[in-house]
């Protein structure tokens, strides 16, 4: 056993934040709509519509059966919506080849639609208890700090990376799933990018970084989060009068909601290439 894993998992056991996916009643099909909506998107943004989704289709099947448009209406301000017509195809193919049941096996995960390393190994872990490697960006930062000594990990995870995080899981099955969430939960809320609180920190004393006497980050410049004027919101705002209309809605309401031509009309041909909005007369488009 690391040195690393008594202190985490106690803190873990003490601090746990008390969220619906991760507790034992809760089903696969849940873990796996919680692990795609939680994809850059914090907690308190993902708990309201995690909920509502659960209620309106507890699961695989059932959301399989509605359109691939309700999934988007249904999605909300979460952002990134072709999440929601991922896991509108994850659940379709679970329900067709699966027998509705969330498969158990990292191979059988990574092969439904949407699904990558992370998720796959998120979800067999989480929901089935499974020994995965689980590397996450809060993951990453933790073991960047405490085991490599550096501030931030790299851009993307290295094969040395993913080395020292398969050495760091424990071999017995169930505590290398609570050793998963524990580091997971660990960079969320003590070992944070905006700030890292070591006096909370259950492995301060053996963190590399804090014993180098915490050098700043020295790599790549780090990309900001920037929405004003980006394409991003302007895709939000079209969205947003689609989900917000119950049927097709003309151009112009599009116009309003985005004066500036040459952006919007980008924005609609992506929407429209990525599958999030149809067009549904000369002038007119809908959800799909």
């Amino acid at each position: 056993m690391s040195t690393l894993h008594a202190p985490v998992l106690a803190w873990y056991d003490a601090n746990q934040r008390d969220l619906p996916w991760r507790r034992p009643e809760a089903s696969a099909w849940s873990v796996m709509v919680s692990e795609f909506m939680l994809q850059q998107t914090p907690v308190a943004r993902v708990l309201p519509v995690w909920e509502q989704w659960m209620e309106r289709w507890p699961t695989p099947a059932d959301l399989a059966a509605e359109s691939t448009g309700e999934a988007v209406r249904m999605w909300g301000r979460l952002g990134y919506p072709r999440r929601a017509l991922r896991l509108h195809g994850a659940a379709t193919a679970i329900a067709e080849q699966h027998d509705n049941v969330v498969p158990a096996d990292y191979d059988d995960l990574l092969a439904l639609p949407g699904v990558g390393d992370y998720t796959a190994a998120a979800i067999a872990s989480f929901a089935y208890g499974r020994r995965h490697v689980v590397l996450d960006t809060n993951v990453r930062r933790v073991f960047a700090r405490a085991v490599s000594g550096v501030e931030f990990p790299t851009t993307s995870p290295t094969r040395a990376e993913r080395d020292l995080a398969s050495d760091l899981v424990p071999d017995d099955a169930p505590t290398a799933a609570t050793w998963a969430v524990a580091v997971m939960e660990l960079g969320a809320l003590v070992c944070t990018a905006k700030e890292a609180r070591c006096g909370e920190c259950p492995i301060a004393q053996e963190c590399a970084w804090l014993t180098a006497g915490r050098p700043a980050y020295d790599g790549p410049p780090r990309k900001g989060q920037a929405w004003d004027g980006t394409d991003r919101q302007c895709r939000g705002r079209l969205m947003a009068v689609l989900r917000g209309s119950e049927g097709p809605v003309h151009v112009t309401s599009l116009v309003t909601a985005w004066e500036r031509t040459d952006q919007r009309e980008r924005c609609i041909d992506s929407l429209l290439a990525d599958g999030l909005m149809v067009r549904a007369g000369d002038e007119t488009y809908a959800l799909p």
